[in-house]
């Protein structure tokens, strides 16, 4: 799909609003024409004719509500447009970021999360001038000045004429600076997303930075990435301003002409056609209108810039969502979850995978699975070196990364599955509400009994605020080991029928090391399956099942 296309699609979408916003700004145009008539009207019976303005009573009030009417329906107009664009931007970024998450962490595995985040802010608001403002123009923009074309010709044939000869040349200069415009805008927002890539991962590993004394390479390169966004941005404003000054030259040159001609006519150094017929009110109204003529013209061509900035947000919009997911997502190969079967409850259920192949962008085949089965209660740890891919598998076996070959089947009573990796991720707010991700539905019972197991408790009872204390983004107040009884006892709360455990032990002091052990055997007991990738020994003693990965290949080391 072209990004015209993508335009396209949105636009249907809001078809009634934009059209709305179109009548008004016609309406807007038959009031110009009506006041010109009028101002034409007034001058040639007070100056031709000589009758006093208290003849002019009625037509004066008319001339002041047409006058007043006139703010009215361009108020109506920007209204309906920004409903219309507010609607869209809504609906876009409400689609994308479903996609989003269709698509999870492997699908945006070559996205950094600030191009991300750029994508469904900034770019979808750049929709926002081209619905609201440049899309009701293009009708505008041809029905005014037509009408307003059509009453010149009421009056003079020949400066109409001109008026019409002269309309081309604005479309045309339109599109000749629009050409390049679209890809400036593109790369404007490529070197946005880049920038606001930069900036968050430098803010991220600030601490790091410190230590190693790296600071000033780290803002160097900020200020690099700005100056650059700052290069493309004045190509985009000198492309802008060089349309309108084009535009506006011409524009002033037809305007020229047609006053030249009428003014000639009046004065009768010009004899051919009409021009002997020209009195002060078919002058005075057609000098009234040639303004107005251009001015739906010039209005487009100032908004053709949003349509420049549309176009290239929708080109990387339009790639976003083009992004495949789910069985697409998974190649040749299938992944099978979520059937329902037996009663809901731990207990029944089997994780099997067969002749399976996990690919990598970039390195090829990373690991084979000849064959893989777990039924409910099962430990399985999954060991090798890192880098062996024992991180990939656990995000096959949820659906995260895409299956080049074979088949993982997950039969459980409900589909979600739990996961905790290392370092844990911690929102922005209490414990307790941390904990309750692991299952929205939680009582605070059920919280405080994982959070006992997980051995929260020890550390939140000496808090003034206990499980409500607020932990701040990625729990910034906990320690690691703190952090990972939270996430620990999340897992414990959930009511997934298979876990998911990514190093579950890694840097972690002896406690908060048993407490996971624990936990282990606990998510065991109550009949689900857990898989585990470590290269931990402390792990051997809990599983049930032992597998290594070795020359990209899972083999089974032991039982028990």
């Amino acid at each position: 799909m072209t990004p015209r296309e993508w335009l396209a699609r949105q636009r249907r979408e809001v078809s009634g609003p934009l059209r709305l916003a179109a009548v008004y700004g016609i309406a807007e145009g038959g009031l110009i024409i009506a006041q010109a008539g009028l101002i034409a009207w007034l001058v040639q019976q007070v100056v031709i004719h000589e009758r006093p303005l208290g003849d002019f009573l009625l037509a004066g009030l008319i001339l002041i509500g047409v006058v007043g009417l006139r703010p009215l329906f361009a108020s109506l107009r920007a209204g309906a447009g920004i409903s219309a664009a507010a609607r869209v931007r809504a609906v876009v970024r409400h689609r994308l970021i479903h996609h989003v998450e269709s698509l999870g962490p492997a699908g945006l595995a070559d996205i950094s999360s600030g191009e991300l985040s750029s994508q469904l802010t900034d770019q979808v608001d750049a929709l926002e001038g081209y619905f609201a403002r440049y899309v009701p123009q293009m009708t505008i923009a041809v029905i005014v000045p037509a009408a307003i074309v059509a009453a010149a010709y009421t009056q003079d044939w020949i400066a109409a004429s001109f008026l019409l000869l002269s309309a081309p040349l604005i479309p045309l200069f339109m599109a000749l600076v629009g050409m390049g415009a679209e890809r400036l805008n593109r790369d404007q927002f490529l070197a946005l997303g880049r920038l606001s890539g930069q900036f968050l991962d430098r803010v991220r590993g600030l601490t790091t930075l410190r230590l190693f004394g790296r600071t000033e390479d780290a803002a160097a390169g900020i200020v690099s990435g700005s100056d650059e966004y700052r290069q493309r941005s004045m190509r985009v404003l000198r492309v802008a301003f060089l349309s309108s000054a084009v535009l506006e030259f011409f524009a002033s040159v037809a305007i020229a002409v047609v006053a030249i001609y009428i003014g000639f006519g009046l004065l009768g150094y010009i004899e051919y056609g009409p021009s002997t017929q020209l009195t002060l009110f078919s002058g005075l109204f057609i000098l009234l209108l040639a303004p107005e003529f251009f001015q739906p013209l010039r209005t487009l061509a100032q908004h053709y810039h949003d349509r420049a900035t549309a176009l290239g947000a929708a080109e990387l919009l339009n790639e976003l969502e083009a992004r495949p997911v789910g069985e697409e997502t998974f190649g040749t190969g299938t992944l099978r979850g979520g059937t329902k079967f037996g009663e809901e409850k731990f207990g029944t259920g089997t994780l099997q995978m067969t002749d399976l192949r996990l690919d990598r962008v970039g390195r090829g085949t990373i690991l084979r699975v000849d064959s893989f089965r777990a039924d409910a209660g099962a430990r399985v740890l999954i060991e090798g070196p890192s880098g062996t891919g024992k991180t990939s598998l656990l995000l096959a076996i949820a659906g995260l990364l895409p299956v080049a070959e074979g088949t993982i089947e997950r039969r459980f009573s409900d589909s979600r599955i739990g996961w905790l990796g290392s370092p844990p991720f911690l929102a922005n707010t209490s414990i307790r509400a941390n904990i309750r991700f692991g299952d929205p539905a939680a009582d605070d019972s059920a919280i405080l009994d994982a959070a006992h197991q997980a051995g929260v408790m020890e550390f939140t009872d000496r808090l003034d605020q206990g499980l409500d204390t607020i932990v701040g983004e990625r729990g910034l107040s906990l320690s690691g080991g703190q952090a990972q009884r939270v996430a620990l006892a999340r897992a414990l709360v959930s009511p997934a029928p298979m876990i998911l455990l990514d190093e579950p032990t890694n840097a972690l002091d002896a406690t908060t090391e048993s407490y996971v052990l624990k936990a282990i055997n606990t998510l065991a007991a109550e009949g689900r399956v857990v898989v585990i990738s470590s290269h931990d020994a402390a792990l051997r003693g809990v599983a049930d099942q032992r597998y290594r990965i070795n020359d990209q290949q899972l083999e089974m080391i032991g039982n028990g």
